[in-house]
């Protein structure tokens, strides 16, 4: 399905990384088929939840792990569920430009709204390889969010760089995985880009700093109550948003570690959704990891079960 409607520039809100539920499929990769039924009724959940648009093809989506045709495919899917109720915001993270952009063409032709870009991958970039790289990205014409996330890519896009890669045509929004949040003043005194949350477990402190938006890993598992804390701190219940934020924010720290796509898959599998497997390189949580997500997350499902969501109507 392609989308008519016009593109947004603004990719803000609450946009779900989305997980990539598998089936068992002894001709698949590993012994795991993208199940497209249950990844097109979970993007629908997420929407109908409040959710502001999806991102597949991310880390989380397993993108590295999927065969080109799954990875088109994927796209294809989460179009089609979103249809227009949100944004779709196509991860096109590649070694190089030439590929980055040729999955940024792919996704313009299979209706997505924008794209979210690493730096090149598997190669420790120089800043004038960087820009070149998002250079070529944004001129397939979709808006663009750059994604700094020094932890994986050992490539980081410090605030001078942003301010820098800002003034391409198209790029609109940088996701920030730092770890620090100071950084969300500096890239708005540097230059005019919106700032996205791109790591649960600050999500708090760069809202209240600024930012616009939360490319979100956990809202796979909790999407309405992350909509809720998203809103209470965009219209100022600093209070009540740190309330929430305090009782869920342990379990969101797993979105900050090596094995973030297992955690998150248990979460959802602990509150009645499907989360399943994962292909390779990514194996089981081992014994204490997940009795320690296993916790983190009951924790979390009792204190919102035993709360009355907020009422976000405007104040008369």
């Amino acid at each position: 399905m392609t989308k008519t409607a016009p593109r947004d520039p603004n990719l803000g809100g609450v946009v779900v990384a989305t997980a990539l539920p598998y089936r068992e499929d002894t001709s698949a990769p590993a012994g795991l088929a993208v199940d497209h039924d249950r990844f097109a009724e979970h993007c629908s959940w997420l929407l109908d939840n409040g959710c502001h648009g999806v991102g597949p093809n991310g880390s989380l989506g397993e993108y590295s792990s999927l065969t080109d045709d799954e990875r088109r495919r994927v796209i294809k899917t989460a179009v089609a569920a979103v249809d227009d109720r949100g944004i779709v915001i196509a991860g096109v993270h590649a070694p190089g430009s030439h590929l980055a952009r040729h999955w940024a063409e792919l996704a313009a032709e299979d209706g997505a709204d924008a794209v979210l870009c690493l730096p090149p991958t598997m190669y420790r970039a120089s800043h004038r390889q960087i820009v070149e790289h998002y250079t070529e990205v944004a001129s397939v014409g979709l808006p663009v969010m750059i994604y700094n996330n020094p932890i994986d890519t050992k490539v980081d896009l410090v605030p001078e760089l942003v301010a820098e890669i800002s003034q391409i045509d198209n790029v609109v929004a940088v996701k920030e995985f730092s770890g620090d949040v100071r950084r969300a003043f500096r890239i708005a005194e540097l230059c005019d880009i919106d700032v996205i949350a791109g790591a649960d477990d600050v999500l708090f402190e760069l809202l209240v700093d600024g930012a616009v938006g939360w490319f979100a890993g956990f809202p796979n598992a909790f999407p309405a109550e992350s909509v809720e804390l998203y809103e209470l701190v965009r219209a100022g219940r600093i209070d009540e948003a740190r309330e929430l934020y305090r009782n869920l924010v342990a379990v969101f720290r797993w979105d900050s570690r090596t094995e973030f796509v297992q955690a998150i898959k248990l979460s959802m599998d602990m509150i009645g959704r499907y989360g399943g497997p994962c292909r390779p390189p990514r194996g089981a949580l081992t014994a204490e990891h997940e009795a320690q997500v296993r916790a983190e997350t009951e924790h979390a499902i009792k204190v919102l079960a035993d709360r009355t969501p907020t009422d976000l109507s405007p104040v008369k």
